[in-house]
């Protein structure tokens, strides 16, 4: 029986602005994304997050928390994922590209000037108004 996967996203915030990446591979080819991943079996959330920024981009953030979820369903690849958004603040490092096969840039964007395309995580999360800026502490 297929079931859905959990992933992970970290909205990554400095001076602003997020961190997108622009995704290669089978799996959003193209589209741009917040750096994440899946969840592994007994790992926390905020865990996950720090573990998938640092394997992706060399970054060390802090201050993570849970702040919403969007069920997405790929059709196209016959994939469904329940995304953790998780809101980070920039620590420390330099973005890289630590996975070349699954991202080809990293970039920080002002909030709602995102390029296109976005991933179907994104797209979901921003049909909720959700603004990681306009969050309470």
């Amino acid at each position: 029986m297929n079931r859905p996967l959990v992933g992970v996203a970290a909205i990554v915030t400095q001076n602003k602005k997020v961190l997108l990446g622009k995704r290669k591979g089978a799996h959003g080819p193209g589209c741009w994304a917040f750096p994440g991943g899946h969840l592994e079996f007994n790992e926390s959330i905020d865990g996950c997050a720090a573990r998938e920024v640092h394997e992706e981009t060399g970054l060390f953030i802090k201050n993570c928390r849970y702040v919403t979820c969007t069920n997405d369903i790929f059709k196209d690849n016959n994939k469904h994922y329940v995304t953790l958004f998780v809101v980070c603040e920039y620590e420390s490092g330099e973005p890289e590209i630590k996975e070349p096969d699954k991202c080809e840039e990293w970039k920080w964007f002002s909030w709602n000037q995102f390029p296109t395309p976005l991933f179907l995580s994104l797209r979901n999360l921003l049909e909720q108004d959700f603004n990681p800026f306009a969050m309470k502490k």
